[in-house]
């Protein structure tokens, strides 16, 4: 259950980011770079996040604490739209469609991110690669954006590096899968950018460079609001 949590608007401090579903926090290292206060939100214990955090289910928190922040991300749990649990016939909730509807009643900008299997669900998504911000990864992340905030589709390089088979390591020339039961977790902890996570983080992650982007780009939309708090 989500605890009472007092929230207030104060001149002159850098935006608020509400990170819902934050995991331990690849989304929240790109926002704080490019400027943003970062509070985070999860219903299991996160010891690796590296900036504020709530422990408290993300839906009821933003229906409640929403409108207290300047811009919230949501990476609802990607595994009920991943091939894998479905192939190991696993059942995971879809939170997509409850998420969306919670961030637009918070009536802020907003951005909701998740995996290729996700894509039908998701409202005219911008997908980043690894390519675009020089990273040695082909990491596909779908992000669908709301609350008057929208998002550019970048360019997409083509993928000309292959890629290791899953789980297995990673040979000479060729980028790094990252996802299930890896192996090279100091290599990829050095090409997402993600130096604090262990393997159960890095597999999920949304590596920083790409909510640096976004985070940007909200700066820019909130740049006239946020001077007129100023």
């Amino acid at each position: 259950m989500t605890q009472p949590t007092t929230f207030r608007r104060v001149p002159g401090r850098r935006p608020r980011l509400l990170d819902l579903f934050c995991c331990q926090g690849g989304a929240a290292k790109g926002y704080a770079d490019a400027g943003f206060d970062v509070t985070g939100v999860d219903q299991d214990p996160q010891p690796r996040y590296p900036y504020r955090f709530v422990q408290a289910d993300a839906i009821a928190f933003v229906l409640e604490h929403g409108a207290a922040f300047d811009f919230i991300h949501a990476s609802p749990p990607c595994q009920h739209d991943t091939e894998c649990q479905r192939l190991q016939g696993n059942v995971h909730p879809d939170l997509i469609a409850p998420t969306r509807a919670a961030l637009e009643a918070a009536r802020r900008p907003w951005v909701m991110e998740n995996v290729r299997g996700a894509v039908p669900k998701l409202r005219e998504p911008v997908m980043l690669c690894g390519q675009m911000f020089g990273l040695a990864n082909y990491r596909h992340r779908y992000f669908e954006t709301g609350g008057c905030f929208t998002l550019p589709q970048p360019g997409h390089p083509a993928h000309l590096v292959p890629q290791a088979k899953m789980g297995r390591p990673v040979p000479p020339g060729h980028y790094g899968q990252f996802v299930g039961n890896f192996s090279g977790v100091p290599l990829a902890r050095r090409v997402l950018g993600v130096p604090w996570m262990n393997r159960d983080g890095i597999r999920e992650c949304i590596p920083p460079a790409y909510a640096e982007h976004i985070g940007r780009a909200a700066l820019a939309h909130l740049a006239p609001t946020l001077e007129v708090a100023a």
